[in-house]
């Protein structure tokens, strides 16, 4: 099992219970929509896939990997996050550096740090941004070196938040063809059916905290 959240509860400081007895797994390869409406509890889930929140109750466990334990270096190898905005993702003076940033932190060396970044920027399509500034990009250009930057770490799982949100009709169908071509599982939240019905395989959906559906229905009721 890639992925196992059992009875998790969580709530911000000073506030009620954004997730509420929440207990699910994904295995590898696997690709699951994450459903429900504004407020639904679905970014919160996200960012318990590799321990960026903790649970308040209950565990996640990544690979048998308890991300309230110290393997969360391992946890954050195993599971890679793209978030909405791209902005929040990119952050070095060039594209190839922010590709580059994750394999280098991982202390592999030169020689694969280079083979990890020019396979990413080959799967996104993006090899002619590599020494471009990230803020000279257009939406779907920073979308897809997003995508890159966890790509180059080449995780097992890889956790999209709402990944089409303000692209425009081309750069959601250059998304599209790039998830379609990964081996990885996925998790994707989406305000889109048609989206999720083309890449994933199952959806859970959420209604304020509690999964209410599990199947390979995709729909929001």
């Amino acid at each position: 099992m890639l992925l196992s959240f059992e009875n998790v509860f969580f709530s911000y400081p000073n506030s009620e219970e954004v997730l509420r007895n929440i207990s699910f797994s994904i295995n590898s390869g696997e690709k699951v929509a994450l459903l429900g409406l504004n407020g639904a509890g679905k970014s919160t889930l996200m960012l318990h896939t590799n321990g960026l929140l903790i649970p308040s109750k209950g565990n996640v466990c990544v690979k048998g990997m308890n991300t309230k334990s110290k393997s969360i270096n391992e946890i954050r190898k195993t599971v890679g996050i793209v978030f909405q905005d791209a902005n929040d993702q990119l952050f070095m003076p060039t594209v190839y550096d922010d590709v580059a940033f994750g394999p280098r932190n991982m202390k592999l060396s030169q020689e694969e740090v280079e083979r990890r970044v020019r396979r990413a920027l080959e799967l996104t399509n993006t090899e002619e941004l590599a020494m471009r500034s990230p803020y000279e990009l257009s939406g779907g250009q920073k979308k897809s070196v997003s995508i890159a930057t966890v790509l180059s770490m080449n995780p097992e799982l890889i956790v999209f938040d709402e990944p089409t949100s303000g692209l425009d009709y081309k750069a959601s169908e250059n998304f599209i063809e790039i998830v379609k071509s990964l081996p990885q599982a996925i998790l994707l939240s989406t305000h889109d059916l048609e989206l999720a019905k083309n890449l994933c395989e199952r959806a859970i959906v959420l209604k304020n905290g509690k999964i209410i559906r599990d199947s390979k229905e995709i729909e929001l009721v």
